[in-house]
Formats: structure tokens, sequence, C-alpha cells
């Protein structure tokens, strides 16, 4: 895109040109009208646009575009400007490719239990929920759980569950999520995260038990009547993984979306233990999750 194109001109411009003994300066895109360029930027994704507005500064003013940003931007961005970044009059001090590059950052609420932003290639809105923002039996007692801080996680900190005989983890969701479809997924770990991996297999394996002979289970459901469960058994360890509870549909952008979500295993015959729990992430279906932990 940033090489200088053929030269525009006609035959018959050429022609004209030579005779006069001047001299014809090639065209590039970049000597284009801004409407023009915008028309052409409109083609690419986001972070197309962003990359080609770093060729010259024809491109960069018409990377600015509003009619390039608002199609791009969540249906319900309006909603979410005033909720997730307090900003009443947005419209007044700042153009939608602003907007856009907001939303794209981390944003924390709930106390900072929940993080919400936008994936910067497709606007997808995504969310993710901290442990600490969930409800799990007997989270305050050390004899069952730890609190460890760890890189590893965006919320800087897990749980560790050392050994129960009932787990039982809740949560719950109410946001204005855009319209769409949505996966579910519980990030966990088997056994505790170290700084070295490579320390797992010596260290940490024997603390895992109880996680092959019955199979948790995950559920979730949505105001709008959407239900979704699974079960697994968990026995890949030494590596955070993202199970997979389901998928719903968002069909009114401008309606609050509830989400109830859980994960037990309460079979009282045997103890489980050795188990990391991070966040449930919410994002769109079509996106990857590895991108977005």
């Amino acid at each position: 895109m940033g090489s200088v194109l053929s030269t525009i001109f006609s035959n018959n411009e050429k022609a004209r040109a030579r005779r006069g003994g001047l001299r014809l300066k090639p065209v590039g895109l970049g000597d284009l009208p801004e409407n023009c360029l915008a028309m052409i930027l409109n083609h690419f994704d986001p972070v197309e646009i962003c990359n080609l507005a770093r060729l010259n500064r024809a491109f960069y003013r018409a990377s600015s575009a509003d009619f390039l940003w608002e199609p791009k931007l969540p249906e319900n961005y309006g909603v979410l400007v005033k909720k997730l970044l307090m900003l009443y009059e947005y419209d007044h001090q700042f153009c939608l490719n602003d907007i856009y590059g907001r939303l794209c950052r981390p944003i924390r609420i709930s106390n900072g239990t929940k993080e919400v932003w936008c994936e910067k290639r497709t606007g997808g809105m995504c969310m993710l929920v901290s442990w600490e923002g969930m409800k799990i039996t007997g989270i305050h007692d050390r004899r069952y759980w730890a609190h460890i801080s760890t890189p590893q996680s965006r919320f800087h900190t897990i749980a560790y569950l050392k050994q129960i005989w009932w787990l039982e983890v809740e949560g719950d969701i109410e946001f204005d999520i855009p319209e769409g479809n949505y996966s579910l997924f519980f990030r966990l770990h088997l056994g505790k995260p170290l700084e070295s991996q490579a320390r797992l297999g010596s260290s940490n394996n024997h603390l895992v038990h109880g996680w092959t002979s019955h199979p948790v289970h995950f559920k979730f459901s949505t105001s709008n009547g959407r239900h979704a469960m699974s079960k697994y058994f968990l026995n890949d360890q030494g590596k955070w993984l993202c199970y997979h509870v389901g998928e719903f549909i968002v069909k009114d952008s401008f309606e609050t979306t509830k989400i109830k979500f859980s994960m037990t295993q309460i079979d009282c015959t045997h103890q489980k233990g050795g188990l990391s729990l991070d966040s449930v992430l919410i994002c769109p279906s079509n996106i990857e999750t590895s991108a977005m932990v």
C-alpha cells in the first residue's frame, strides 16, 4: 500500500508534456483526496487502518473519518462510553476512532473484579470475571483455599484449591452486552502455577487429586432463556486451559443481559485438590480465546 503507483496520466497528457518539455511527477495514493483515501481504508479492519495511518499525513488524516469507525464500534457504543468511560459529552470531545481506541483498552468495573474491553480487530465485546467476583464455598478458610499472587493472571491473583469435599463456584454478570454470538469459558489450571513451568512435574503432581473419578459440571443461564451445560474430567496438568461451557446469543444491544454461571463437583465420596481458578471469560464466539487471557 505504501509504494508509489504507476502514473495515472493518460497517454495524451504524457505526449503533450513531452512536447512542452515538462517532466511529470508520479502520483501515488498519498496524493489522493482525503475522502477518497477514507473510502479505501473502509475496506480494512481497525488494526490495518491504524497501520496504514502511519504511512503519511494524508493517510493519518483520512483514518480519522467517523464513517470509518461507526460500523466497527458496537451498536450500543453510546451506552458503553457513558458507563465505562464516564464521557457524557463524548460526541463533542472525541472522534469515533478515539472512542474505539479507548474501548479497546481493558476497563475494570465492579470494584476491580471484572474487566471489559473490545477486541481490537473485530470490535467484539469481551469480559473477564475474576474469582474474587464469585461466590466460592470455603474460599476464606485457609484449610481449603489459598490466594496466590501470580503474573499469569490479568488480575494478578488466583484461588488455589488445596483440598475439599464439596466444590461449588457461582457467579453472575449484569451488563449491556452488544448484539452477537458469545461463548463462556472457565479458565483453570491443574496444579499450582509456578514461575518455572519446568518445575511443575516434580513439585506439583502429587498435590493434584480427585479430578478423574467424577467430572466437573459447568453451566450457565441467561436472562433471555438460554441455558448451557458441559462436564469435563480434569486431567491435563501444567497449563492454563479455557473450558468451554456453551454459547448464547444477544439479540438486543440496548437490553441489559443477565448471566448466572457455576462450576461444581459435589460428589462427597472422595476429596479433590490441586486446582487453580483464575476467571470466567465471555467473548464473541469467533475470537480465539488464547489471545484473550
